[in-house]
């Protein structure tokens, strides 16, 4: 009988740090049509960034939000909520070209390095100007090591970025009739 106590104990705090790691703030799940992606966020190194990428998806603006950019063997490009969303006032000539209203972030460089599976903001040619969109890294980038601002890691469902549609080669990546990220929460 103390058998089953232990093991019905056991099964109790496996239940419970299962839950607390569904509940994690820093973590972020976007649904594909291939499936979930869940990112680790890493508000340790981009603290500002983290906190907007939250904000947005806590919102909802992620929802629907198109891959605009895709390139094979480099990165898939997303989060223009200003003319990216799919559902509402989608521009796809514009895609790429704006951000939320919300202002732009100061660079907050780092030394974790681009690799296979890294999230990183998008910005112009001022290092101060990300905003809303960011990338997922299909291979390793290390010539954008402490150039762009580095704010999570995907630590599962990367299978499904890889099967994100992809973009023209001879047109920087741009996609047609791009994949979205259908749902982005925080803490799931």
């Amino acid at each position: 009988m103390n058998i089953f106590k232990t093991l019905a104990a056991g099964l109790l705090v496996v239940l419970g740090l299962a839950g607390q790691a569904a509940a994690d703030p820093n973590t972020l799940t976007i649904l594909l049509k291939d499936g979930p992606v869940v990112v680790k966020l890493m508000p340790d190194v981009a603290p500002q960034h983290v906190a907007r990428i939250k904000e947005l998806a806590r919102k909802g603006a992620y929802d629907n939000v198109a891959f605009h950019r895709v390139i094979a063997g480099f990165m898939a490009q997303t989060g223009d909520v200003q003319y990216g969303n799919m559902s509402k006032n989608f521009q796809p000539d514009m895609a790429g070209m704006g951000g939320s209203e919300l202002p732009d972030l100061p660079a907050e460089f780092s030394n974790v390095p681009f690799e296979r599976g890294v999230i990183g903001m998008a910005r112009a040619q001022d290092p101060n100007s990300a905003n809303s969109q960011f990338f997922i890294m299909f291979a390793p980038g290390d010539f954008l090591n402490g150039q762009y601002t580095v704010v999570g890691k995907v630590v599962s469902g990367m299978e499904n970025v890889d099967k994100i549609k992809l973009g023209d080669q001879n047109d920087n990546g741009k996609v047609t009739d791009p994949d979205r990220m259908l749902k982005v929460t925080v803490g799931k």
